[in-house]
């Protein structure tokens, strides 16, 4: 099975399908903060975050549209359509009064040439008055998308108390079972090459979003940053960091496992060339992915080849 020339669901694939075109994602910066960093389950974030909190890509400025606007910009060099995704990337962007809430969402959809929004958060900042909100403008845009993104990263409580993620599993399945009573799509952010997860514990983790019926998936590289506390642990060889064979290999093993219609948004990651000091293999993105069509190319795979309802 291919998706045009990819042995994977790909997001790219999947936006072209439906807009006849490349479709690219303008990350925005909303000015929000985190309970792991305003004092609500934490103050230090999560080990491997930036003081960016995952949005080091962002557009800043005053107004979403202003964003938008210089978003735009930085593909100027590139051939692009007419139509854009809204990236509320930075920290935990429903982590706000309602109205504020509102306020932003509508700035982004009301923009003509978007055609969604993705809205990056976690799932102890769902509350009753946010989802009630999504309801509505899913209503009032139905020739939007709304997606919601959750920072779930593992599955495993012993790996989630190490990285301060700062809330149960349990907490994770009730977003997901609140967000699909109302038709909000639902991406999961999953971090490879945790300290002290295995191969298999990693599978578990993919395993566990395909019975989920989750609608797409990050696989995230594990990134160590400049200036987190993750670095310590890097520092003290408490843990080793997958070379690029390795990585590749989980990457394959987990597609495997996923359902085809789960489209798989990304299979490693970006981080920034001035904070990034491992795994540096990671900035050559470009090998990192014909290496990775490759090798599934020469194991004759693909996704879901493995998947199963159990």
């Amino acid at each position: 099975m291919r998706w045009n020339d990819k042995p994977y669901h790909t997001l790219d694939y999947e936006l072209k399908n439906k807009y006849g075109e490349k479709v690219y994602k303008i990350a925005l910066d909303a000015n929000m903060t985190c309970p792991n960093r305003d004092g609500s389950c934490g103050t230090r974030g999560c080990i491997f975050c930036s003081a960016g909190g995952s949005g080091d890509f962002a557009a800043k400025g005053i107004s979403i549209k202003h964003q938008l606007e210089k978003g735009k910009k930085i593909f100027h060099n590139k051939n692009i359509g007419n139509h854009f995704i809204a990236y509320f990337q930075s920290y935990t962007n429903t982590y706000a009064p309602v109205a504020k809430l509102e306020k932003l969402y509508r700035e982004a959809l009301d923009e003509p040439s978007v055609v969604g929004i993705s809205i990056a958060t976690r799932p102890d900042c769902l509350g009753n008055d946010v989802l009630t909100l999504l309801e509505r403008l899913s209503k009032e845009y139905p020739e939007k998308f709304i997606w919601v993104e959750l920072g779930l990263q593992t599955i495993h409580e012993h790996s989630a108390t190490l990285i301060r993620r700062g809330y149960p599993l349990a907490i994770f399945e009730q977003a997901v079972t609140q967000l699909q009573k109302i038709s909000i799509p639902i991406i999961t952010h999953v971090i490879i090459g945790l300290p002290g997860e295995t191969k298999s514990m990693m599978l578990e983790t993919c395993h566990f979003l395909a019975q989920k019926k989750v609608d797409g998936i990050k696989l995230q590289l594990l990134h160590i940053l400049k200036n987190t506390d993750l670095v310590e642990l890097y520092k003290k060889k408490t843990f080793e960091i997958l070379d690029v064979m390795e990585y590749i290999d989980i990457i394959i093993s987990c597609l495997e496992i996923l359902p085809s219609d789960m489209v798989i948004h990304r299979v490693t990651g970006d981080g920034p060339k001035d904070l990034l000091l491992a795994p540096l293999w990671s900035l050559d993105k470009r090998r990192v992915l014909n290496t990775l069509h490759q090798e599934m190319k020469q194991r004759g795979t693909w996704q879901s080849i493995k998947f199963t309802n159990k």
